[in-house]
């Protein structure tokens, strides 16, 4: 399968973009749910063609809560992305995870309120399967680059997605805690939802840039402080890109690309001709025409 895939990396807090990329182009696509938050950079990394997408948009304008992120996960499928890494900024809920320290997510805990996190509806109901929300694969490959590159990181972590955009209050936070979580963001479960519907496969590397305000011995986060650890950790988390990039070559063993084939309930008699037309990218497999 080598040289078939378009790989797909979002970027979060100080993370806009990536070097080294060759025949780089900006790509601006239409979705059914809007536009994305940017325009996708496209390039070639050593003969692999990669799509990268500021989750902010470019300047980092976008709050965690307008993120269009049905639109965002929409346009990688419609350019042909068949895997992402997710980069994203976190607080560390646990004592050894250190400012500056990667954590190779497997799980998610939702705490969010007000997000659209799923394709369907309005006519089109299906259910996927998410207990193991991130894709085995990717997360192998992660943790093989960390590993190779020395990385300071932690295989495996629950991710509590917050609401936001006001960063926690410090009961939250101690609940938190208590209930085992190991980093707190803002963004990333909405990615993995949609990016599960869609049949993409999706890892997080989250980075620890703060102890959110649970620890006694160190400062609340700020966004200064966590701007301070990103600009540190940029360059690790573009090495640990790149390269990861060549080991997601390797043909899928996981179920990511199969993930509706059992989940639509919908008699597809019953689907209206205007949800099956917008949701043609990914319905078009299994309905017959």
């Amino acid at each position: 399968m080598s040289g078939t895939q378009t790989i797909g990396i979002i970027g979060g807090s100080g993370l806009y973009d990536i070097d080294g990329l060759e025949d780089v182009r900006e790509l601006e696509l239409s979705t059914p749910f809007g536009a994305p938050s940017d325009a996708l950079i496209t390039g070639t990394y050593r003969g692999t063609r990669l799509c990268f997408l500021p989750r902010h948009g470019r300047g980092h304008r976008i709050a965690p809560h307008e993120i269009n992120f049905r639109a965002n996960i929409w346009a990688l499928k419609k350019a042909g992305v068949t895997r992402i890494v997710s980069v994203s900024a976190v607080g560390s809920m646990r004592e050894d995870v250190h400012p500056g320290d990667f954590v190779v997510i497997d799980q998610f805990f939702d705490r969010t309120r007000h997000r659209a996190d799923t394709f369907f509806g309005d006519g089109v109901v299906a259910h996927v399967l998410f207990a193991d929300p991130v894709c085995p694969d990717v997360r192998a490959a992660l943790l093989a680059s960390g590993k190779t590159l020395g990385l300071k990181l932690h295989d495996g972590g629950t991710y509590l997605n917050m609401e936001g955009p006001q960063f926690s209050t410090r009961a939250e936070s101690k609940i938190y805690r208590q209930w085992g979580v190991d980093v707190i963001g803002m963004t990333n479960l909405q990615e993995a939802k949609l990016a599960r519907e869609a049949e993409l496969c999706y890892a997080t590397v989250a980075m620890a840039t703060d102890y959110d305000c649970w620890h006694e011995h160190h400062d609340d986060v700020t966004v200064d402080a966590v701007l301070a650890v990103m600009r540190q950790n940029v360059a690790k988390a573009r090495a640990l890109i790149l390269d990861t990039v060549p080991r997601l070559l390797e043909a899928p063993k996981c179920a990511c690309g199969s993930a509706l084939k059992n989940a639509i309930m919908t008699a597809p008699d019953k689907i209206p001709s205007d949800a099956r037309l917008r949701l043609g990218l990914l319905l078009d497999k299994y309905l017959p025409r």
